[in-house]
């Protein structure tokens, strides 16, 4: 068996344009992302007022928990919502998250079908603002939301979970996206470190391409067994119109923008992230630094336009996935 050449790897890794961590963080992270307005995106509760500011849909906010006496109050408070999300303002990569989708009694019924009773429920939440799903470990507060009802569309490539969608945007323009579906082994979240599904989508037509499981490539989802590839993500043009519209809302030049798509109010803007992750380049096996540097040259040119709408039919024109 022929063993790995690492160099010839990283040649062919460099012919794709894929970026490394420390090449992201260098050139785009850094240089395009002022740390004063870091709060903007690594607070969901801060996120989410400044999206409702601009006009940009999110879901409704039920409650926040800032202390621990408010833990029981909220019961009486979300005695009327048989459906919501718990989740840690400034938590990371989906930790700490609580989706609940029924009852039973004074019980709750989480997202994989097992009921936690109201001390493991505040135990959860106790924990939540404690900090111990937060970004440093430092004391945090909940938002408490309304859980989205996916888009049937995904009915049949989403396992006991709500898939979002991913858009790159750099300097407001759209450059790279994908959609992360929930599997068995990530319990129903989408997030591609627990085990979800990162398919990539094409840019002008808003069409999946392949995904990337782990470090499998793969066509069909492997829970339902459907194909992930070819499915045409609803009301796409408007995602990216959102997207692009977050670069003034977030003061950040490289950020990710995820999506949910609601079956009754559309897509939604979940969060922002400053850092996002480097994984959607293999869910569409194209590299991001040729498309970054496109942008790089508008902006050498002094070229780069204030109107969303013109950065958007900019990306549609320069960023199809190819192969």
């Amino acid at each position: 068996m022929a063993l790995w050449n690492p160099i010839e790897i990283a040649r062919r890794l460099r012919k794709i344009g894929l970026i490394g961590i420390g090449q992201r963080n260098a050139h785009y992270v850094l240089m395009h992302n002022p740390r004063k307005f870091y709060p903007r995106v690594d607070d969901k509760l801060i996120t989410k007022k400044l999206a409702i500011d601009a006009g940009l849909p999110v879901p409704e906010l039920y409650a926040v928990v800032r202390e621990e006496h408010e833990i029981a109050e909220l019961h009486e408070k979300i005695k009327n919502r048989e459906s919501f999300v718990v989740k840690p303002a400034h938590g990371s990569g989906g930790d700490g998250i609580l989706v609940i989708h029924g009852r039973r009694g004074d019980k709750y019924r989480r997202a994989n079908g097992s009921l936690m009773n109201r001390e493991e429920f505040e135990h959860h939440l106790s924990n939540g603002l404690s900090g111990l799903f937060s970004l440093g470990g430092q004391p945090d507060h909940l938002l408490v939301e309304y859980c989205v009802q996916f888009d049937p569309i995904f009915e049949r490539v989403s396992f006991k979970g709500v898939p979002d969608v991913r858009i790159i945007v750099f300097l407001g323009y759209p450059v790279m996206a994908m959609i992360r579906l929930p599997t068995r082994l990530s319990d129903g979240k989408a997030n591609l470190h627990q085990g979800a599904i990162g398919v990539g989508i094409d840019l002008p037509t808003g069409v999946t391409k392949r995904g990337v499981w782990g470090s499998e490539i793969i066509r069909d989802h492997p829970d339902t067994e459907h194909s992930i590839v070819g499915l045409k993500i609803p009301r796409w043009d408007d995602l990216l119109h959102m997207a692009a519209r977050c670069y003034e809302l977030s003061g950040l030049g490289y950020i990710g923008v995820d999506f949910v798509l609601d079956k009754d109010h559309g897509p939604m803007i979940l969060e922002l992230n400053a850092r996002p992750g480097l994984a959607i380049q293999m869910a569409n096996a194209n590299g991001l630094q040729p498309r970054l540097e496109k942008i790089e040259a508008l902006q050498a040119a002094g070229a780069l336009s204030k109107d969303p709408a013109e950065r958007v039919a900019f990306a549609v024109a320069n960023f199809p996935t190819t192969g």
